[in-house]
C-alpha cells in the first residue's frame, strides 16, 4: 500500500499467463532464491521499484497445468515498502494504476489476486481493512508483495483454481508473484 492505495498492473496481451489481466504484479523465483529475494526482485524487473519487506502476510494457492501435468503453485505474499516510486513497465502494451482496495474489484482484478490483497488487509477492503494494515505495519506506507513458489515452470492454464495452501518439497523452479 502506499497512501492507502494498492498497486497493480495490467499484464501484456503477450503474456501466456493471463494475458490482459490486472492483478499484483507477479513471477517466479529463481533456483535457490529466498521468497524475499525473489519478491523485491521481481517487484523491481516488473515495475522498476525499488522496496523493503515489512511484514509476510499469508500465503496461498493455486492448481495450474505445466504440458498437460498439474501443477501445484504455492505463493508467500508479503507487505513491501515501496523506496521508489516511479513505475517502469516491462512492456508498452502494460498499464499500471495505485487504486483504492474498494476499487479492486471495478478495476477488473481476478478472484485470486483479490484474495491476496484481502489477506494483506486483514480481510476487508474498506477503510477498516486500511487501518487493520496501518496498525499492522506501524503507518501508512507499504505495498502488498507477495512470492509463490511453481513447479515446474511458468507456463500454466490460463485459469487458476484455488487449492489449500500445502508445504511441499520439489526440485526446480520456484515462483513469485507481488502486489
Amino acid at each position: 500500500m502506499h497512501n492507502g492505495r494498492v498497486l497493480i498492473v495490467r499484464r501484456s496481451y503477450r503474456e501466456r499467463f493471463l494475458p490482459g489481466t490486472w492483478g499484483v504484479p507477479c513471477g517466479k523465483l529463481d533456483p535457490g532464491e529466498s521468497a524475499e529475494s525473489g519478491a523485491l526482485r521481481e517487484l523491481k524487473e516488473e515495475t522498476g521499484l525499488l522496496g523493503a519487506i515489512v511484514a509476510h502476510t499469508g500465503s496461498s494457492g493455486f492448481l495450474s497445468d505445466y504440458r498437460g501435468r498439474h501443477v501445484h503453485n504455492h505463493q508467500r505474499n508479503f507487505l513491501v515498502r515501496p523506496l521508489t516510486f516511479d513505475v517502469v513497465l516491462p512492456s508498452p502494451d502494460q498499464v499500471h494504476r495505485w487504486a483504492r482496495p474498494s476499487e479492486l474489484a471495478g478495476a477488473g482484478v481476478d478472484a485470486y489476486n483479490l484474495e491476496v490483497i484481502r489477506q494483506a488487509l486483514g480481510g476487508r477492503f474498506d477503510a477498516a481493512g486500511r487501518h487493520v494494515l496501518a496498525a499492522r505495519i506501524g503507518g501508512p506506507g507499504p505495498v502488498p508483495v507477495s512470492s509463490p513458489k511453481s513447479v515446474p515452470a511458468r507456463r500454466v492454464r490460463q485459469d487458476r483454481r484455488p487449492v489449500a495452501a500445502e508445504p511441499w518439497a520439489a526440485a526446480g523452479h520456484a515462483g513469485t508473484r507481488h502486489f
